[in-house]
Formats: C-alpha cells, sequence, structure tokens
C-alpha cells in the first residue's frame, strides 16, 4: 500500500477525523517531555553545584571537562528514565486508539479500559524496549546540546 492508497483508506474507514486518532494521547505525552526537563535541569544543577563545592580553583568553574559532560549523559538517562516511566501509559493509549477498527474511542475511555480488561501492567506493555531505544538517544542528545551551548558560549 503506498501513502495516497493509505490516506485513502483512512479517510474511507473513518472520515476526517481518522487523521487525527490518538491526537489527545499525543498531547499527553507532553508531560514526559515536562517531567524529563525538570528533574534533567535539577540533576545538572547539583552536579555544577557539587563540582564548586570540591573545585580548589574557583577562577576555573566555568570550564568543563570530559567528567562533566558524562555527568550530563548520565543526569540525561537519569531523567528520561524517570519521565518515560511515568508517562508510558500515553504510549499504549495512543497506539491503541491508532488501531484499525478497535474498541478504543477515546483517551479516557481507553485509560478505564485497558487496566480494567487486561490489568494495569498492560499499560506498561513495551517500556522496556522503549527505554532501550530512548536512553542512549536522550543522553547523546543533551550532552551534544550541551557542549554547543559550551563551545557557543566560550
Amino acid at each position: 500500500m503506498n501513502a495516497f492508497e493509505c490516506v485513502r483508506r483512512v479517510y474511507q474507514l473513518d472520515g476526517f477525523w481518522g487523521f487525527y486518532r490518538g491526537m489527545s494521547a499525543s498531547y499527553a505525552g507532553i508531560s514526559e517531555t515536562v517531567v524529563h526537563f525538570v528533574i534533567y535541569e535539577n540533576i545538572k544543577r547539583k552536579l555544577l553545584e557539587s563540582k564548586v563545592h570540591t573545585s580548589m580553583d574557583k577562577e576555573d568553574e566555568t570550564s568543563k571537562d570530559a567528567s562533566d559532560f558524562v555527568g550530563m549523559m548520565l543526569a540525561a538517562a537519569t531523567s528520561k528514565t524517570c519521565a518515560t516511566s511515568i508517562a508510558y501509559p500515553h504510549e499504549v493509549i495512543r497506539t491503541r486508539l491508532r488501531e484499525e477498527g478497535s474498541k478504543y474511542r477515546s483517551f479516557f475511555q481507553t485509560l478505564l479500559t485497558v487496566p480494567k480488561e487486561e490489568g494495569y501492567r498492560a499499560l506498561y506493555r513495551g517500556l522496556t524496549t522503549h527505554l532501550v531505544r530512548q536512553i542512549p538517544n536522550t543522553a547523546i542528545m543533551m550532552c551534544t546540546y550541551e557542549v554547543v551551548v559550551y563551545l557557543l558560549g566560550r
């Protein structure tokens, strides 16, 4: 099936609104990003405060070495793990809402139906695979961001 056939099929089965199935769950996913950045910035601040307290040379507080960037990678990995673990049910709900011909119609209806029929563990189905994919990606992305900000600020 090519893209045009896919678009036509979605429109035939669900109409215009079929293109927006799962959108409410995607909006709920914003909470994951919010939690991730709040935790990341707090960990990063604690790491920088720790460096200042242990630094003997107060003049060189702004310079960074490889261990600082490794620390930020670990901060990113930790914060992403926490945020994803908290907000992961939105991924399951979004996937269920996008299934063709499914019984799921809305975010809250799906949120209530899945645990009732399959148990609460079903809301975390696929979490491990998701974390294996997301954690290295986030650690590298945040470290790259910090390196660029550092180099531009010099």
